[in-house]
This record gives structure tokens, C-alpha cells and sequence, in this order.
């Protein structure tokens, strides 16, 4: 991939002073390491809707599935008022061709989950998401989200990232033209990191793409993103992992010695007891990988999903 992916942002995330006293968020895993992959589109709902800075903060009120925006002191209600800006600026945000978003946990118009929310008695409960965050996930239910605070987490992080380097392989794909060849050379080339996420959607996958001819191309295209995010949005587990590393290694059973071989599988046995990291059986695989010049596995996004540079798969 040559050029950044292109995702949305709280701006307050990118430290852009816009927070209700007039700080920021600054959260530099983002801008100083996924910032060398990501190309960001900053959003702000409430300074883009109109309030000022420094402002009176704002607070979710009533029932959580459907809370009132109120200003939290003078209980100024301005739900409709974020409710039509965020209407108009998802719209707006189709033209930006995004792979993702992360928003600002905790926040009444950014919050992604467990916002507060305060009944008439003015007692909170963590049921809440935020007014614009809603809008979105409404608008674009395909696209990766998460939280900042989330990204800690190195499953969550993992997941996440994983999501949007595959979405924007996809993209690519599919700016090559919807056709039977450019689906086949995707799923050929994911279907091991499908496999990592979850089998029996590997397998629905596999079943599409192989009956494909009895449906007309856009709608094969179009049941298969959907399995795609939807696989890629179940977390990858140590046993999901050991059966793809298994299933690698077994194309090498005429080609890697008996030494070889033990090697390997003390490894993984290390891996399943977690003291090693992923990134140790993956590495050693595609060295044999290169020195053996297995043509499918070379094919394989799961050995080389994202940059190593992230370091994603080195939590034991």
C-alpha cells in the first residue's frame, strides 16, 4: 500500500486545543506511530456544531438507548442541534473514503461506549454512547471503530489495526473492478488470516466465493464484505492461531528435517503457554517461507498483515 490509510479522528486526540476548556487529549501512540500509516481526518462535534471555546460542558440525560444532549449546569437542551450537524457531516464524511474512526471515550457526542448517562435523580450509569458516535455507526456500519483508551488493550489495538489495513487492501480490490479473478486473488491471498479470526466464517467465505456463478457479481461482492468485517471484528485467539501455524507447517512436512520439525513444535508449545508472543512462530515460518519459496504461503497476508514496526503480535 502506497499511500496512508485514511481515517477519522476525534481532534482532540491530535492535540487540537477544541475540549471544552480549551485542551486537548494529545494521544501520541496515534500521531507519532500509527501516524506513519494513517493519514487523519480530525472531527470535533462540538466546536464543528457551533459551541465555543472555552464552553459549559455537556452531559447525556434520560433514557440511554435515546439521551437529551444538556448543558451540564444550566440544563440547556442542543440535541437537535448536534442530532442535524451529525446528520450533515457523516454525509459529508462519504467523500473522505475512510477505513475507520477512533473517538474520544467518555465523551457525550464522541463517546463509543459506556458514556454516562444521568436519570432524573441525577445518578449516572455507564449505558451511554455518544450523540455523534451513534450517528456514525449508523451511517457507516461496515467501518472499524474503537476508542482511544480501548487501544491500550493489545488484543483491542490488534484487532483494530488489523481491520483497517485489510479494509483498505479490500478497497483496492475492489477499485481494480468487480470480477471473479480480483475476488478469488483476495480470498486467496486472506484466507489464512480469515482463518485466524474464525473457521467457520472462513468456510462461508470459501463456499461464496465458490458458488459465485448461480448470483450476479454485486451482490457476491457485497455478502462477502459484509462476512469480511464481520470476520475480521471477532478476535483472534491462541488456539484460532495455532491452527493456522499448524496448517502452514504442514506444507513444509517433505521439506524441514526432523530437527526442523521439533523446533517448530516446541515453539508452538511455547506460544499455546503463552511464553512467547505470536511473532515468534510467524517469524521462523517465513523464513522457511523464504528459504523454501512455498508460492501460496508467500501469497499469505496472516504472515505479513500489518508492519512490523507496530509491533502487534509481540504480547505473550
Amino acid at each position: 500500500m502506497e499511500d496512508k490509510i485514511r481515517i477519522g479522528v476525534s481532534a482532540c486526540l491530535l492535540g487540537q486545543p477544541v475540549r471544552f476548556d480549551g485542551g486537548h487529549k494529545h494521544d501520541r501512540y496515534l500521531t507519532n506511530t500509527l501516524g506513519e500509516y494513517l493519514d487523519f481526518v480530525p472531527v470535533c462535534p462540538e466546536v464543528e456544531s457551533g459551541f465555543s471555546i472555552p464552553r459549559e460542558t455537556l452531559r447525556l440525560v434520560g433514557d440511554p438507548e435515546a439521551p437529551r444532549l444538556v448543558t451540564s449546569r444550566t440544563n440547556i437542551d442542543h440535541t437537535d442541534r448536534m442530532s442535524g450537524w451529525s446528520e450533515k457531516r457523516v454525509r459529508e464524511l462519504e467523500a473522505e473514503n475512510l477505513c475507520g474512526f477512533i473517538f474520544k471515550s467518555d465523551s457525550p457526542s464522541s463517546g463509543l461506549m459506556r458514556v454516562k448517562v444521568y436519570n432524573p435523580k441525577g445518578m449516572a450509569e455507564k449505558k451511554g454512547v455518544g450523540l455523534f458516535a451513534r450517528t456514525f455507526t449508523r451511517h457507516f456500519p461496515l467501518l472499524p471503530v474503537e476508542e482511544e483508551g480501548r487501544l491500550n488493550d493489545p488484543v483491542l489495538r490488534e484487532t483494530f489495526i488489523e481491520q483497517i489495513f485489510t479494509l483498505k487492501r479490500w478497497r483496492e480490490t475492489l477499485a481494480l473492478g468487480q470480477n471473479m479473478k480480483n475476488l478469488v486473488d483476495f480470498h486467496t491471498r486472506h484466507k489464512l488470516l480469515m482463518l485466524s479470526h474464525s473457521p467457520a466464517n472462513a468456510r462461508l467465505m470459501g463456499k461464496l466465493v465458490a458458488d459465485s456463478r448461480k448470483t450476479p457479481i454485486q451482490t457476491v461482492y457485497a455478502q462477502y464484505e459484509n462476512l469480511l468485517i464481520e470476520t475480521l471484528r471477532m478476535k483472534s485467539t491462541i488456539k484460532k492461531n495455532l491452527n493456522v501455524l499448524e496448517h502452514i507447517l504442514g506444507y513444509f512436512k517433505n521439506q524441514l528435517g526432523p530437527d526442523e520439525k521439533q523446533e517448530m513444535l516446541e515453539i508452538f508449545d511455547r506460544y499455546r503457554n503463552e511464553i512467547v508472543p505470536l511473532i515468534v512462530p510467524v517469524t521462523l515460518l517465513n523464513h522457511y517461507v523464504r528459504k523454501i519459496g512455498e508460492p501460496y504461503l508467500k501469497l499469505q497476508v496472516y504472515l505479513n498483515p500489518h508492519p512490523i514496526a507496530l509491533k502487534l503480535r509481540n504480547h505473550a
